[in-house]
């Protein structure tokens, strides 16, 4: 059975074949930043490995079963996602690629919105070209937050170029604006940049009910957070910005990103363990 509860997708309840060959692409969103697991790649789970655990319980799999790679390194803009990751994906033949890109070109102080679109459309030609199923997610909307709120206009143009796209290459869209469940800080790690471990679920969630395909995960138990007097919000928001933000904006100045060294966690098609 299906998980609801979800306002994920433009195309739920649409099903699909057997997918054999999964490969994720992106930056931190992928990766699984927020969700960590010492036992896994990079130290991180997040929501591409508990969607692909559900896809190799898939009936119909066959002799070779389901391979599963996850190319997403943290920090990368989209043109580095293109230039790093589109090829090494494309060697692997894979008949199902999800990809989140264009977050941390977005993010800059300035950004070419329409090159970034055309750069992202060749890239998704491309792929839907060579016969994956391509699944692509619009951006947050971040009207209700402080930080990223004065982006939401870049964001809210991002998401109609990701619409577009979409339609002219027949991808499939995780409707990420549209998911106030995500306004909850609930689902968000310490950092307020990436999902945490309730957040990974309910995206794996997302994901596959846009895909109609059939599971029985459940959302997890939101991250408590307390109630603040005015003086301990002033007093978290400080500690927040000495911890994260500035540390994030000193990386940008000095041309530095929290993906350097960092490798892609799993750059192969490989089984991975179902869920528990």
């Amino acid at each position: 059975m299906t998980s609801a509860g979800t306002s994920a997708g433009t195309s739920a309840g649409t099903s699909v074949g057997t997918f054999r060959r999964y490969v994720a692409l992106g930056d931190s969103f992928t990766e699984g930043c927020g969700d960590p697991d010492p036992s896994r790649p990079n130290g991180l789970r997040g929501w591409a490995d508990r969607f692909a655990e559900v896809l190799s319980t898939q009936r119909g799999l066959g002799a070779d079963g389901f391979g599963y790679a996850n190319l997403a390194i943290r920090g990368r803009k989209l043109q580095q996602i293109i230039d790093e990751q589109l090829n090494a994906a494309l060697a692997l033949r894979p008949d199902l690629v999800t990809i989140y890109a264009g977050a941390n070109d977005i993010m800059r102080p300035k950004v070419d919105l329409e090159n970034l679109a055309s750069s992202y459309d060749d890239a998704i030609g491309n792929l839907a070209e060579n016969g994956a199923k391509v699944v692509m997610f619009t951006a947050f909307d971040p009207g209700h937050t402080r930080v990223h709120g004065p982006f939401r206009g870049r964001w809210a143009l991002y998401t109609e170029a990701v619409r577009e796209i979409a339609d002219r290459h027949d991808a499939t869209v995780v409707d990420y604006w549209r998911m106030r469940e995500y306004r909850s800080w609930g689902l968000w790690d310490e950092d307020r940049l990436h999902m945490n471990d309730a957040g990974h679920q309910l995206m794996a969630i997302a994901v596959l009910d846009t895909l109609g395909i059939d599971h029985h995960l459940t959302r997890l138990p939101e991250q408590p957070r307390p109630e603040l007097s005015a003086k301990e919000a002033r007093r978290a928001n400080l500690a927040w910005t000495r911890t994260h933000a500035l540390p994030w904006v000193h990386r940008r100045l000095t041309g530095r990103s929290s993906g350097d060294n960092i490798t892609p966690k799993r750059p192969t098609l490989a089984p991975i363990a179902p869920p528990a």
